[in-house]
């Protein structure tokens, strides 16, 4: 796991899991590759890594990528960092989430906005700004009523990877219970999403690694 993805996953617990000490953490895509999330979670939760091949910080491999082995209702968070890309049909696996947690319960994820073509066993996706809002609304239409609570993308840490963040609560009647965001204590972000805002904030249309091309080669529009 990239430094970044370290450093934002700590965040997310700080932020939305202070008090949440017997909390059950579903972990997506939990195999520890140079680190894992699992680590940064609140002393005396429950944490069940899961993944589609077994390897370490892996509790159970998923027979189908598709299908999450669990009653409905059941968790209270769900995290995914450096995965979802890896998902041939990832807003099916979305849905799996929404279905497993509890009506108030959270779902964190980090995906990349950039970066190298790297299979795990595939390489599909790269997520942009408008992202979160469009699972937001795949989800609604198929019966399920998300709130995004807020989304932005990271400027790269010691690595190449920009990172795109989103944190969702299960069922929308439930978004003012989680009053903290990410976004206070990020850092330098951009485009930027906060429930009840329909402004994106820190607006920038420019990749980080575009803008530093057109630095470099001098060009005030992007190079096609």
């Amino acid at each position: 796991m990239h430094p970044s993805a370290m450093r934002n996953g700590e965040l997310f617990f700080s932020t939305y899991l202070k008090s949440a000490s017997e909390a059950l953490i579903f972990d997506i895509g939990s195999q520890d590759i140079n680190g894992s999330l699992r680590q940064l979670a609140p002393p005396g939760s429950r944490y069940l890594g899961l993944d589609f091949l077994q390897g370490p910080g892996v509790d159970l491999v998923l027979k189908d990528p598709y299908r999450l082995p669990f009653a409905d209702r059941v968790a209270d968070v769900v995290v995914s960092s450096s995965c979802f890309e890896h998902i041939e049909m990832f807003w099916l696996m979305f849905n799996e989430v929404l279905r497993v947690l509890k009506p108030e319960g959270l779902f964190y994820l980090n995906a990349p906005s950039n970066g190298e073509y790297h299979r795990y066993p595939v390489d599909c996706w790269r997520f942009y700004p408008d992202a979160g809002e469009a699972l937001v609304r795949w989800a609604r239409r198929s019966g399920y009523s998300p709130a995004l609570l807020e989304s932005f993308t990271t400027y790269q840490r010691l690595d190449i990877w920009n990172d795109f963040i989103a944190v969702f609560v299960r069922d929308a009647e439930h978004a003012q219970r989680h009053t903290s965001r990410m976004i206070d204590g990020a850092g330098p972000l951009m485009n930027a999403r906060i429930y009840g805002n329909p402004d994106i904030l820190c607006h920038q249309a420019a990749s980080e690694d575009g803008d530093k091309l057109r630095r470099l080669t001098g060009h005030s529009k992007p190079v096609e």
